[in-house]
C-alpha cells in the first residue's frame, strides 16, 4: 500500500547545491521506482526560484529505470523566466545514468478571458474509506486490467485520491502527476485477449517512454479525482493513449498523453531497448 506520507516525503527534495537536489523514493512495497514519482519530483524541483508561478505543462522522456537502493539526483536549469511564464529543464539521474529528462513550463495565474471545458459524465464518487493516509484507487466497473482473460474496449475510468494530503498547490500537482503514470498501458492491453498487466516484467516487457501532463485548474490531491483513460493506438511494440482528469464536481483539471512500450519479453532479453 502506498501511503500519502511516503509519497509526500519523496517530494521533499534536499538542496545540495545551486539548482541541485537529492530525493528519496515512494515506498511501493516492491522496490520499484515509478515514473510517476520522477514526474512529481521534477515538478517540485522546477518551481524552485519561481515564486508566484505553478507548473502548467511537463513533458518527460524516460531514459532508464531508476534503482530504489539509492537516492535520485535532480538538476534544474532555468531556460527562461518572465512576468507570466517561466520554463526549466530538469534532469533526474543516478550517478552518470540519466533516468528522466523533463521540460517544464510554469505560469502565473490569470483571470478568464474566454472559458470552456469538457465535463465528465456523472459517475458515483467512491464511498468514504475508513483507511486514511493512503493512496486510494477505485476502478469504475470493477475492471481487472491485470487479468489477461479480461477483454474490453481501450477505455478505463479510475478514481484516485491521496487521503490526508497537505494543502499545498505544488504538492497537489506532484501527487496527481504520480497517479497519471499507472493505467494507460493496462488500458491499451484491454482489447487483446491473453494480454494483461499481470504479465508485465515477466513475459511482456512494458514501460513508459514519454509522458506529457498539462494542468488546467487547481486540484486538491486529498479529494477524489476521476481519470478517464483512452488508448488510441497500439502496434509495432508501442502504445499511445490519453486521459482527462476531473474533480468530483465534473470540472476538468488536467489532461495527459503517454507513449509506452509493450512487447514480448524476449525482445528485451535480446538486448533491445
Amino acid at each position: 500500500m502506498v501511503t500519502t506520507a511516503s509519497a509526500v516525503a519523496a517530494l521533499q527534495l534536499e538542496t545540495v547545491g545551486e539548482g541541485r537536489f537529492r530525493g528519496g523514493h515512494v515506498d511501493m512495497g516492491s522496490g520499484v521506482v515509478t515514473g510517476g514519482q520522477l514526474l512529481g519530483q521534477s515538478l517540485v524541483a522546477a518551481v524552485n526560484g519561481h515564486p508566484g508561478k505553478l507548473p502548467k505543462t511537463i513533458h518527460t522522456i524516460f531514459a532508464r529505470a531508476a534503482s530504489a537502493d539509492r537516492p535520485v539526483e535532480v538538476f534544474v536549469e532555468t531556460i527562461q523566466s518572465g512576468r507570466t511564464f517561466a520554463s526549466a529543464s530538469v534532469i533526474i539521474s543516478q550517478g552518470e545514468r540519466v533516468c528522466a529528462q523533463s521540460q517544464v513550463l510554469l505560469t502565473s495565474d490569470e483571470p478568464d478571458f474566454i472559458h470552456h471545458a469538457d465535463e465528465a459524465a456523472v459517475l458515483a464518487v467512491p464511498a468514504a474509506d475508513i483507511e486514511d493516509g493512503a493512496w486510494q484507487l477505485q476502478i469504475v466497473g470493477g475492471v481487472d486490467i491485470a487479468d489477461p482473460d479480461s477483454v474490453g474496449p481501450p477505455d478505463l475510468d479510475v478514481w484516485v485520491r491521496f487521503a490526508g494530503a497537505p494543502a499545498d498547490p505544488v504538492i497537489d500537482q506532484a501527487l496527481l502527476a504520480f497517479s497519471t503514470d499507472f493505467f494507460l498501458i493496462g488500458t491499451a492491453m484491454r482489447p487483446h485477449a491473453g494480454v494483461g498487466q499481470a504479465q508485465s516484467h515477466k513475459t511482456v516487457s512494458t514501460g513508459v517512454i514519454s509522458h506529457t501532463l498539462t494542468f488546467h485548474e487547481p486540484v486538491p490531491a486529498g479529494a477524489w479525482t476521476l481519470m478517464r483513460h483512452h488508448s488510441t493506438y497500439s502496434g509495432r511494440g508501442r502504445a499511445y493513449g490519453r486521459a482527462d482528469v476531473f474533480r468530483a464536481d465534473g470540472v476538468l483539471v488536467a489532461s495527459f498523453v503517454q507513449d509506452s512500450m509493450i512487447r514480448p519479453m524476449g525482445d528485451a532479453a535480446s538486448g533491445r531497448l
